[in-house]
């Protein structure tokens, strides 16, 4: 298919923050970006007794548990349970812990914060998780680095997300797959489903799989004609597991998301594996502040 060479006009319709990797995400008006990706993406992770990351895969009641800022504090709710506080600037004993094939430094967040998890997640839970859960937080000064493979050689620092600042998916992407479960009887999907950072408008059903960058225009006073203040680059295609099959109003695991998702998104760029949005890397913008409404253009890569 051959592309204009024409910048691309897009919106940011949506921008959503996930404090602790795998519970539940946080939709915001506005939100400061970082080299790592939206302020406190994936600041806290919940760890096995091994300190090996675990999430809805293995405990999909974790997508019950919501986050919001409060009074200088993140709180976490999950039904039947009491508020867990915990303060921004909180960092308990210093511990080792695995992140897919990345071992960082984190900070353990006590024995309230374990309790609490414990007894949210141990219904259900499997043997060997029913103990021993550990909620951490990055240590902000190590720099976990996205593969060098997929930025070009360009240094991604990454908090404790999958391996990349930020995931970006298209409303019109979204769309099509609601379309095509409406066509099977099945009912829409929110984007909570796919966890996307930054959920834009403008675009085609996938346009963001082939664009080379982003470039966010910041507002300017007096009528001024903006600018790009902020420079995205999406590197990689997002690969899907089964978390998308996870209720986020039930945490109910089923498998007609992943089964629409295979019939059509196979991408021969990850060997056919199946692929939904695409992971980005901050270029320019570092301190800038994202908000729903902001207007951009994309340009067309070789993809």
């Amino acid at each position: 298919m051959a592309f204009s060479d024409d910048p691309l006009p897009l919106t940011v319709e949506q921008l959503w923050t996930y404090p602790v990797k795998s519970c539940a995400g946080l939709r915001l008006h506005s939100v400061p970006l970082l080299e790592t990706g939206l302020e406190w993406d994936r600041t806290w992770m919940l760890v096995d007794a091994t300190g090996e990351f675990v999430s809805q895969r293995e405990l999909p009641r974790m997508a019950l548990i919501r986050p919001r800022f409060h009074l200088g504090r993140l709180e976490l709710q999950a039904p039947g349970m009491r508020v867990l506080p915990l303060p921004l600037d909180a960092a308990g004993h210093p511990r080792r812990v695995r992140v897919w094939d990345d071992e960082v430094d984190a900070y353990d967040m006590g024995d309230l914060a374990a309790q609490w998890f414990t007894e949210c997640l141990a219904p259900g839970a499997p043997h060997g998780l029913q103990a021993g859960l550990r909620l951490v937080r990055f240590d902000p000064d190590v720099r976990r680095l996205s593969a060098p493979a997929w930025t070009g050689g360009v240094e991604a620092p990454n908090q404790f997300s999958d391996g990349f600042p930020l995931l970006v998916l298209s409303s019109a992407s979204l769309a099509e797959a609601n379309e095509r479960l409406a066509l099977l009887g099945l009912p829409p999907l929110g984007p909570e489903r796919f966890r996307p950072n930054l959920v834009l408008g403008g675009l085609a059903a996938h346009d963001e799989d082939r664009l080379a960058d982003i470039h966010l225009h910041a507002q300017l006073p007096d009528g001024a004609e903006p600018g790009p203040a902020v420079w995205l680059q999406p590197v990689k295609p997002c690969a899907r597991c089964t978390m998308p099959d996870v209720d986020p109003q039930t945490a109910e695991r089923g498998s007609a998301v992943g089964q629409l998702l295979h019939g059509y998104r196979q991408d021969r760029r990850l060997m056919g594996a199946v692929t939904f949005g695409m992971n980005a890397i901050v270029r320019r913008g570092d301190g800038q502040l994202l908000h729903e409404g902001m207007a951009g253009h994309g340009t067309w890569g070789a993809w």
